[in-house]
């Protein structure tokens, strides 16, 4: 049985080949079509075997077919056994499977155990094996993923397209609540907010306790509805953490 795929690929890859599963012996276009159609998972270092699409000769995984000299992809790595077009890709031995480049654009952080841009560089906080956790938006794979990883400033990861999706409804980290890029323009215009908008009578003394997502300090400060500001990062991503209380004022 194989899964539909023409010479061009499937709907994941641009391959002229089907590749033999070792688990199942069923012809597919590649890892995910075959995850997609079976109840267990491809082995993709396991594969020995590939179909040309071309003229259908069952033969060795190789990068041409050795009966109509069909390219099989013009990327190939012999290890995960990725057939795909250009795309600069290169097989990082350290995650164990390739990356799309070009390879001198990355360089592998060993403690969150992924490749990441070279801008990340001494410029990120690490989170040991941060990559082998699933993307906590969509609860699916990252390290493995063909999507492009995003690292939170607070060291999480999401999938590239999970974190553009995440900022259309909020700008927190799902997994920390820390603010998931910079809001210091935002927190300013709050600011001026704030002081324009004067809270009722009754109000204007309630002192409440707050804790600051972003630095996790916690401080005594006014209520207003608009956001409680941290005394000692001056973020608004905060949340109350404690009864409110009328503040006292001395008569001294």
């Amino acid at each position: 049985m194989a899964a539909a795929a023409g010479p061009g690929g499937c709907a994941h890859y641009r391959r002229g080949c089907l590749l033999k599963a070792p688990c199942c012996g069923r012809l597919y276009g590649c890892r995910l079509c075959h995850d997609e159609g079976e109840e267990h998972r491809l082995d993709r270092f396991g594969v020995r075997q590939v179909q040309c699409a071309r003229c259908g000769r069952l033969q060795q995984a190789q990068q041409n077919c050795e009966d109509c000299h069909n390219v099989f992809g013009e990327y190939y790595c012999s290890i995960c056994h990725l057939f795909d077009t250009d795309k600069k890709q290169y097989h990082c031995e350290k995650c164990g499977i390739c990356r799309i480049g070009p390879k001198e654009e990355f360089f592998h952080c060993s403690k969150c155990n992924l490749c990441l841009a070279l801008t990340l560089q001494g410029n990120h906080k690490c989170i040991e094996n941060v990559s082998r956790q699933d993307c906590p938006i969509c609860l699916e794979d990252i390290h493995t993923s063909r999507v492009g990883a995003h690292v939170l400033p607070c060291g999480h990861l999401l999938h590239r397209t999970c974190y553009e999706d995440m900022l259309k409804e909020g700008y927190r980290c799902p997994l920390c609540m820390h603010s998931a890029l910079d809001m210091t323009r935002y927190w300013q215009r709050l600011d001026n907010e704030v002081a324009q908008t004067p809270m009722p009578l009754e109000y204007q003394n309630m002192m409440v306790e707050i804790l600051c997502n972003d630095c996790t300090s916690r401080s005594t400060v006014q209520f207003h509805i608009l956001g409680m500001k941290c005394k000692n990062c001056d973020s608004y991503n905060t949340a109350q953490d404690g009864s409110c209380q009328a503040s006292r004022h001395s008569s001294d």
